[in-house]
């Protein structure tokens, strides 16, 4: 047996002082950093980390997809095999533990559908067969959990990718295999991002081994006419947990859900908010390797975040003007990230002598539109495509701001960190970042960024324009940047909110039982 892998890992969880301890089994395609495609990668490990230091049990269930780094892995044993129904006939999947950084998971592996291929797709796009690719992970899911020695109290499904788990659970395992770990574990739908829904043509319905009469609207994995696995996900589980209080609030009304807002509204009483925390051993000027130089709160001068500035002004070849402010956009650059407005009026901004640097990934066709713009403002706008961590951190801690432009914010990671680095945020305000943000208008006295009220390029303008004014007074803005820089959105406090949301789930899947 694996001393130190799955079945070891509870021994050497410390004592944790908030009650019973909770067995939270993660589900999720990504994994910081064995598997990085989005921000989930370090939601999962973050959270996973913050409940055990709790003397809670978590631990982390992924796919062996082609990403997965298994060199930084310990302990990499096969547990055994499991078999699951698949429309091309039974599958066979390789169920291994391991352990990495003193976080024990599990990874479900089949050369065709996982080992040989990344999470989602390729650079062609999403695979065609990502219906089928997760229809078997779910259900593999669900057979793996008797092979762990470990009853878990949760399955905390992380989005779309798991959205089958609590609908096989009930159809397949409540009523007909009580005594199935599956059946005494609720199901926590963590949805980090709501415009990815996993939709597919109705044809699929048999092929994933659904009745047709869960094909409805209410209590069903329809919507708009296709199978929707991320609203299969929202009906089926015990409770539903947004990215932030005001988002739970928010996609419940008309137009804010992503075409969900009724199975959201129907389901409110088991619909929570939790804010996700920031990993400040990773994110902190004070202590960041990545920086030319470090830099704190203590310094009520901010001399260090202005060196850092002057180090990427050289670095990025852009104007070497310490009072001309220097914007950050950092993702991907398409209609989903708010880029679609931005590219209206980046013109504009440029022309107000902001300097833009630009970091992220986009179609071809966006990113030679954005090169055109870059050679055309040569020194005040510059390009960096794809994902570097040291870029990253050298652009927050050397931006004075950050514009957040999306219609929604799936995760306040970003805006977070920023505001760590002094960075301050520009959102759309009602994108689900209110939690995180107090604009002029919230708290006058004491706000943390700022906020524009019509989403479209004129609204986005008029955010930038108030940014300027305020940027004019020097004292103002370095006020600004420390009161950023004081607020905690550490993962100690989020932990213990979702322990509270995890007890909803255990409380609610006793009385589920009771009543079977």
């Amino acid at each position: 047996m694996n001393p130190v892998g799955v079945r070891g890992a509870a021994a050497r969880i410390p004592p944790g002082g908030l009650g019973n301890p909770l067995r939270v089994a993660f589900v999720t395609p990504e994994l910081q950093p064995l598997v990085r495609r989005t921000n989930l990668a370090e939601t999962v490990d973050s959270l996973a980390r913050t409940l055990r230091k709790d003397g809670h049990d978590a631990r982390v269930i992924l796919p062996f997809t082609k990403d997965v780094k298994a060199a930084g892995l310990l302990a990499l044993e096969e547990l055994g095999k499991v078999q699951v129904a698949c429309d091309l006939g039974p599958k066979t999947l390789t169920v291994h533990s391991a352990e990495y950084e003193g976080l024990p998971i599990v990874l479900i592996d089949e050369p065709r559908m996982f080992r040989s291929r990344h999470p989602y797709g390729d650079e062609n796009g999403p695979y065609a067969d990502n219906w089928r690719r997760f229809a078997v992970f779910a259900r593999a899911v669900l057979e793996t959990l008797p092979l762990l020695d470990y009853q878990p109290d949760v399955l905390h499904c992380m989005d779309w990718a798991t959205g089958l788990i609590p609908v096989y659970r009930e159809l397949e395992y409540l009523e007909s295999q009580p005594d199935h770990p599956a059946s005494k574990a609720g199901v926590y739908f963590g949805i980090t991002n709501l415009a990815m829904q996993g939709a597919f043509e109705r044809e699929i319905l048999p092929k994933i081994g659904l009745p047709p009469g869960v094909f409805q609207n209410v209590r069903g994995v329809e919507h708009a006419g296709r199978v929707n696995y991320l609203k299969a996900g929202a009906e089926f589980a015990t409770v539903i947990g947004a990215s932030s209080p005001s988002m739970a609030q928010r996609i419940q009304q008309q137009d804010r859900g992503y075409g969900l807002e009724e199975t959201f509204q129907r389901r409110k009483k088991e619909l929570v908010g939790v804010t996700n925390g920031i990993d400040y051993n990773t994110w902190d000027p004070a202590n960041d390797p990545l920086l030319s130089q470090s830099y704190s709160v203590k310094d009520r001068e901010l001399n260090g975040k202005r060196r850092n500035k002057a180090h990427l002004q050289r670095a990025l070849n852009l104007d070497n003007g310490p009072r001309t402010p220097v914007a950050a956009v950092i993702g991907r650059f398409d209609a989903d990230s708010g880029f679609d407005i931005l590219a209206e009026i980046m013109t504009a901004v440029l022309e107000r002598t902001f300097q833009v640097v630009m970091l992220g990934t986009g179609q071809q066709e966006i990113l030679e539109r954005v090169k055109t713009i870059e050679s055309t403002f040569v020194g005040r706008c510059r390009l960096i495509e794809g994902y570097h961590v040291q870029t990253a951190h050298a652009l927050l801690g050397g931006a004075d701001v950050l514009l957040l432009p999306s219609h929604h914010q799936p995760s306040n990671a970003l805006c977070a960190i920023g505001m760590r680095y002094g960075t301050v945020p520009l959102i759309y305000e009602h994108s689900g970042l209110e939690d995180t943000v107090d604009s002029p208008a919230d708290s006058p006295r004491g706000y943390t960024g700022f906020t524009f009220q019509r989403y479209n390029g004129e609204g986005l303008l008029a955010g930038i324009e108030e940014v300027r004014k305020v940027y004019k007074s020097a004292d103002d803005w370095r006020k600004l940047a420390l009161r950023c820089m004081k607020q905690d959105f550490s993962w100690d406090k989020t932990g213990k909110e979702y322990a509270k949301a995890y007890r909803r789930v255990t409380r609610r899947v006793k009385a589920e039982l009771a009543e079977e």
